[in-house]
């Protein structure tokens, strides 16, 4: 009984560490659906810091402790979200997890550079990394207290806990019961809709940043007495933590501080009781990876389809179609001076980082087939590197030739690829990395302990090969060799992608289910990426080994795994020919810097980091980047008569004469000319200016051009309905209109005011209000709380559940377990008591019951007496023409009619909406 008190006491300890962990990481998370792998490393951040001013400058241990967690951890919070997360949360989940991995290296490198620096200063710091048995907040050295026979516990465990449930008790009250909380909350539940109520998303990100920083910083100098002062045992204990926050879904913060609880619990009782394990070298020290894995597959069961994840969308490839030595001329050139230079300009100091730098590029080339075509972020590739070369090593030292050991070794990875992808292809992006990463922590703490596999400490010898007269000692010779390697993996992977297998894996990375449809199997097309992958990698290591003569277990690790990609997908991760500059650029680096800049070690690794900061402005990578500037260049270079006589319209239309068709087409078409020039302009002698107009606006999405000059007027108390089939441009010219899309052409007026460039936010506050498709609510939130965000006041609410007793009876209900139409009556009840100048209504009666649908119009025509002008897309004419003032018509992006309700004609709107006369009428429409 005693020792399972124990084990539950001192699991507990660790546990509310990996609690405080996880609990941040869902609060960022939610805030910017961003996973932040450097949260483990702003923990030891901290604590370096807290030692640093604690034991080397003698500061007291309480005040430094409360100046960290309270101050500097949230500033860093503050400071990166508006450096990059907020930039990050824009781009695809592969720079995101690439850019953090970045920041999860350059963190810690960047303290112990500080320390150094301090050091050769003189200041009174003292050695940093790897320090064990150090002093926390409580007493120096910690009191025991003896709880029974073999049961005791300590200071600095009573302070674990302690200040953990005081901040269980604090986030609590946060979020539950407090206006920061409850937004903090919407934020979870829908981003933009909190933007679309006025409410600043950045701001709440980046109070969620400082939080979360926050609750890393009090973890890290709190574990400072247990682990010490080691950048990798807080990099694990991060990785742990996100098994809590898996637990939680990454959106329950209740669920994953307690999920954090019992994982360390859980954790000491595998390890005191399996005794099996004593048999299994490094099994007690990957029970917390045998737990985030099992964790990642049970909990994100009914998620992505299987190998999904970060569909990126691709840049565009400016070189497409262009001749071979234009698209390949420069590559060429570049690879035959680098092999000339090894026999003409090169010290053998410099032969041998280039040949180094070749060498690794074959293992950075898998990035591009496992991430780059696949979309799938591998953390294991450093594991298929040491897996290949430790078995490579090992058949040579039985006198197999090195050929022969190389293609056996390469074959072991791409099975241990395969073997590593069968359990984890069923995720999708960040749970994919978390898994792959876990499984390289079990490689290397289970499978690379084996004493038959390592050969000890010293490793395996792998002499470098003879082929013939073709001595590859010579480091010439090697880099020659590497050059043609290299050379045949680019043109291997760039056949592949105009092959139609590489069309198949393109379109799996792009849209699995469209995919699937068309008779490609998802999970075999995974599967082969995976493997190919590995056994790429294993080949590369097995060369870069050779080049070294020797491979040991620790050569590789899984950490030396996240280096690698930071630095691959920093210089862009889609085309081999990127891969093969981040090798070169991760061999020389590291010399010029100590020849030039500074013999810390510390200094390239955080360059290499920060890498991944330029990921933010380009997700792509610096070499993608470069095409893209310098066709923006040569496009700003360009002649203005180039660009009107190059620019066509739809109807082929060119230059001037397009443009002219395209911004006139709202007053150009049949049965409009003065009446559209009248809506938008007001009537004459009117003294208010319209409460919405916007004036041939032009908008679309990723350069796709989708509304071509819409200009549309509403009025105070007006109801201007906006027709169309599927595809007019309806909900974009709504996105438009609310600020959620910035026109690229075009003026939009907000009562006289030029609000084009305004967001959502400022739109909100100007009194536009955008009630979306699908209902404008948070489901997770209560009815209460969704009132409360529009309606602070009591009496305000009380008022609509007056109003609205079915409400009333049900204030305490989740808005997400309400019925479709009670959702619509719970989005527009606020608007009724506090009317908003602009309402634009997308689709409010969507899949609603007639019976509903009448009540929806009924308050909607409300709002219109209380003064409110509306904006209403609908595709059912019958229906909202009973209470529309103003009809418009969109017809490919453009407004083809426009007019009083009166003058609406029923073949008009027919063969506009099918392309064919109208065979009878519409009831409730005029006829001529």
């Amino acid at each position: 009984m005693s020792d399972l008190l124990g084990f539950v006491l001192s699991g507990l300890v660790s546990g509310a560490l990996y609690a405080l962990l996880a609990t941040g990481l869902v609060l960022s998370y939610s805030a910017s659906g961003l996973f932040n792998f450097a949260h483990g490393a702003t923990a030891y951040l901290c604590a370096l810091t807290f030692y640093e001013l604690h034991s080397g400058f003698g500061w007291p241990a309480v005040p430094t402790a409360l100046l960290l967690v309270c101050v500097v951890a949230p500033a860093l919070g503050w400071g990166l979200d508006r450096l990059m997360f907020r930039k990050l949360a824009r781009v695809g989940e592969t720079a995101q997890i690439v850019a953090t991995i970045g920041l999860l290296v350059a963190l810690p490198a960047l303290g112990l550079w500080v320390v150094e620096l301090l050091e050769d200063a003189g200041a009174s710091v003292k050695p940093a990394e790897n320090q064990f048995g150090l002093p926390g907040v409580g007493p120096s050295p910690a009191k025991n207290w003896q709880l029974m026979d073999g049961v005791g516990i300590d200071s600095d465990q009573l302070i674990t806990w302690v200040a953990t449930a005081v901040v269980a008790v604090g986030l609590w009250v946060l979020m539950r019961h407090t206006p920061l909380g409850l937004r903090l909350r919407a934020a979870v539940d829908n981003r933009s809709l909190v933007e679309l109520r006025g409410m600043s998303a950045d701001r709440l990100s980046s109070v969620a940043w400082m939080l979360s920083s926050g609750l890393a910083g009090l973890a890290g100098v709190l574990a400072t007495p247990l682990l010490g002062l080691s950048s990798h045992d807080f990099t694990l204990f991060l990785f742990v933590s996100a098994t809590a926050a898996v637990l939680g879904r990454f959106m329950s913060i209740p669920l994953a501080f307690a999920g954090g609880l019992g994982l360390g619990v859980l954790q000491n009782l595998v390890a005191g009781y399996a005794d099996f394990a004593e048999k299994i070298t490094g099994f007690r020290t990957a029970v917390p990876f045998l737990i985030l894995f099992a964790g990642l597959l049970l909990m994100t069961r009914r998620q992505r389809t299987a190998g999904t994840a970060a569909v990126d969308a691709p840049p565009i490839d400016y070189l497409a179609g262009k001749p071979w030595v234009r698209r390949w001329g420069p590559w060429a050139v570049g690879g035959v001076l680098l092999a000339l230079s090894f026999y003409t300009v090169t010290t053998p100091f410099w032969s041998g980082i280039l040949a180094q730098g070749l060498a690794i590029s074959l293992v950075f080339i898998s990035f591009t087939v496992v991430t780059g075509l696949g979309a799938m972020v591998s953390l294991a590739q450093a594991t298929f590197v040491t897996g290949a070369a430790l078995v490579a090593g090992l058949l040579m030292s039985h006198g197999w030739p090195f050929i022969a050991a190389a293609l056996v070794g390469t074959c072991g990875a791409a099975v241990l690829g395969a073997l590593v992808a069968l359990p984890a292809l069923r995720l999708g992006g960040r749970s994919l990395a978390l898994a792959t990463l876990a499984l390289a922590f079990l490689a290397d703490q289970v499978l690379f302990q084996m004493g038959w596999l390592r050969n000890g400490d010293t490793g395996w010898e792998i002499p470098r090969a003879v082929f013939g007269p073709v001595d590859l000692s010579d480091d010439r010779a090697m880099g020659v060799a590497m050059g043609v390697l290299v050379a045949l993996a680019v043109a291997a992977l760039s056949a592949l992608r105009g092959s139609a297998t590489g069309r198949a894996m393109l379109a799996v990375r792009s849209a699995p289910a469209a995919a699937m449809a068309s008779g490609v199997s998802v999970v075999r097309t995974k599967l082969l990426l995976f493997t190919l992958s590995a056994g790429l990698a294993g080949f590369g290591g097995v060369m870069y080994a050779s080049f070294n003569t020797r491979i040991t277990a620790t050569d590789f690790t899984a950490m030396t795994g996240l280096v690698w990609l930071a630095v691959v997908v920093a210089a862009g991760v889609r085309r081999p020919q990127f891969a093969v500059v981040a090798g070169l650029v991760f061999a020389i680096v590291p010399h010029l810097v100590a020849d030039y800049v500074t013999e810390s070690v510390q200094l390239p690794v955080i360059l290499f980091g920060l890498a991944g900061l330029a990921l933010a402005n380009d997700p792509d990578g610096y070499c993608a980047a470069v095409s893209v500037r310098l066709h923006r260049r040569h496009l700003s270079a360009r002649p203005a008569f180039e660009d009107e006589l190059g620019e066509a319209g739809d109807d082929g239309m060119q230059g001037p004469r397009a443009r002219a068709a395209r911004g006139g087409a709202a007053v150009s078409q049949p049965g409009r000319g003065a009446r559209a020039r009248s809506a938008l302009m007001g009537h004459s002698g009117e003294k208010s200016p319209p409460s919405l107009a916007l004036h041939d606006v032009h908008a679309g999405y990723d350069g796709a051009p989708v509304l071509h000059g819409v200009t549309l007027t509403v009025h105070p108390s007006e109801i201007v309905a906006l027709l169309g089939p599927n595809g007019a441009g309806k909900s974009t010219t709504c996105k438009a209109a609310a600020g959620l899309l910035t026109p690229t052409r075009g003026q939009i007026y907000v009562a006289g005011q030029d609000a084009t460039r305004n967001g959502p936010v400022h739109r909100s506050r100007a009194g536009v209000v955008l009630a979306p498709e699908g209902r404008g609510i948070f489901p997770s939130l209560t009815i209460e709380e969704n009132l409360t965000l529009h309606l602070p006041e009591g009496d305000a609410r009380d008022a609509v559940y007056d109003r609205f007793p079915g409400l009333a009876a049900r204030r305490k209900v989740t808005a997400g377990s309400l019925s479709g139409g009670e959702q619509q009556m719970l989005a527009l009840a606020p608007l009724l008591q506090r009317p908003p100048k602009v309402l634009i209504a997308d689709e409010p009666s969507l899949g609603l019951a007639p019976r509903v649908v009448d009540e929806i119009f009924r308050l909607l025509a409300e709002l219109r007496d209380a003064g409110t002008g509306l904006l209403l897309v609908e595709e059912k004419a019958a229906e909202i023409l009973g209470i529309a003032d103003t009809v418009a018509y969109l017809a490919q992006g453009r407004v083809s009619w426009c007019g009083p309700r009166s003058e609406v004609r029923a073949d008009q709107l027919t063969e506009a909406y099918l392309g064919i006369a109208a065979q009878g009428h519409i009831e409730g429409v005029g006829r001529p």
